[in-house]
């Protein structure tokens, strides 16, 4: 077997369970800019496909459907959505000490407008924006 040296690998996409994922599709399609790959569409537990298989081989014998879109960032990022009709519709108490995921982060030359688009949609800002040069000092 030939070895491989380490190099870095690329981000493919990213998986967030969300409480509506019409709501969730909308928001991200129209406030971020993000490209609809797939719209929001009903997965149902089946044996027999390729896709039934691998759901029931990631999230196990203990669901019968659930929702799931396809976006994708300008970069070529993608994020799949999901939505499980028997799963916690609230979202934990922010504390980025726990394990999990907490943010993630995306760049637009209009930073302003897309803070200002996120926070009329529902979103939070939590810092002002700040300019960083690389020669700054802490």
């Amino acid at each position: 077997m030939t070895s491989i040296k380490n190099y870095p690998k690329s981000f493919s996409h990213i998986g967030i369970t969300v409480p509506d994922i019409h709501k969730a599709a909308k928001f991200y399609s129209e406030v971020m800019g993000w490209y609809t790959i797939m719209p929001p569409s009903e997965v149902k537990k089946e044996t027999d496909t390729a896709i039934g298989q691998m759901c029931i081989d990631v999230f196990g014998n203990d669901w019968d459907t659930f929702e799931i879109a396809h976006l994708a960032t300008s970069d070529g990022i993608g994020v799949e959505l999901f939505s499980f009709p028997h799963g916690k519709k609230e979202a934990p108490e922010f504390n980025p000490f726990n394990t999990g995921l907490f943010h993630f982060c995306v760049q637009d030359p209009d930073i302003e407008g897309l803070i200002e688009k996120i926070v009329a949609a529902g979103g939070k800002q939590r810092m002002p924006i700040r300019e960083y040069y690389p020669n700054d000092k802490p």
